[in-house]
């Protein structure tokens, strides 16, 4: 699967991004589009799993606007599926109160997730939110300690020489740790420095920090770099010491 240009036929083509909205109900399909067609975006649908890696491998998107549960193929093999043609930032749309789909979604890489029903202004914030954070950055140099490099012009990690394989928030997050080493967050610290709210379910910056101690950790169990500070959040060790739990 490969990056295309935006649909020529398309008035708004590259203005803001292309979005590709996933929902099998048709009127929230339309309202969610609707919204980002005003806010600018050149927006794809799908009703369906199949459709939608049909129509991402047609025209790349910026960012997927994915429903949790699909007929036939569900919102968590979509997602895998089109990460495993490359990176797109994902943000998924669950049913109120289903903490277990909602953790699911953002164990298999999801962005970012919004609880129906929702508000679509909310909606199209997560999205600038999102589509904000994955531009390029400029005037950054490298960033490394305890055998971690980050490059965020490249958005590109690794460990002990070897690619990391980071998700859109996973690479901000380990970002924001070595920018302020040994130094203690709480988690609404950290939603608001990495992810750019100042409201959201605090269990997605919980989920986010157990999948990146599995990648930069020797053992996750036992955490040595990004600590978990009792009482307060995390905070980032570069130096040896003691495991942290």
């Amino acid at each position: 699967m490969q990056q295309h240009s935006h649909d020529p036929e398309s008035p708004r083509a590259g203005s803001a991004g292309r979005v590709l909205v996933v929902d099998d109900d048709p009127t929230v399909a339309e309202v969610v589009a609707g919204y980002l067609d005003r806010a600018g975006y050149t927006v794809d649908r799908a009703d369906d799993g199949p459709t939608a890696l049909t129509r991402a491998a047609a025209h790349w998107p910026d960012l997927v606007v994915l429903d949790l549960m699909l007929p036939g193929m569900d919102g968590l093999e979509v997602c895998r599926r089109m990460r495993g043609h490359g990176p797109v930032p994902v943000i998924m749309l669950t049913a109120r109160g289903d903490e277990d789909d909602r953790v699911l979604g953002l164990e298999v890489g999801a962005d970012d997730y919004v609880t129906k029903p929702f508000s679509p202004r909310e909606l199209v914030l997560r999205v600038e939110s999102v589509l904000r954070r994955t531009r390029p950055v400029t005037g950054t140099g490298p960033l490394g300690a305890a055998g971690l490099t980050l490059d965020p012009a490249a958005r590109r990690a690794t460990r002990n020489g070897d690619e990391l394989a980071l998700t859109l928030r996973e690479f901000d997050l380990l970002a924001f740790f070595l920018r302020h080493p040994r130094r203690a967050f709480s988690r609404e610290d950290l939603m608001r420095e990495v992810w750019g709210w100042d409201f959201g379910d605090l269990s997605t910056v919980t989920v986010h920090v157990r999948r990146l101690r599995g990648k930069v950790e020797d053992d996750p169990a036992r955490p040595r770099l990004i600590r978990t500070v009792w009482g307060v959040g995390y905070r980032f060790e570069p130096g040896p010491g003691r495991a942290g739990e």
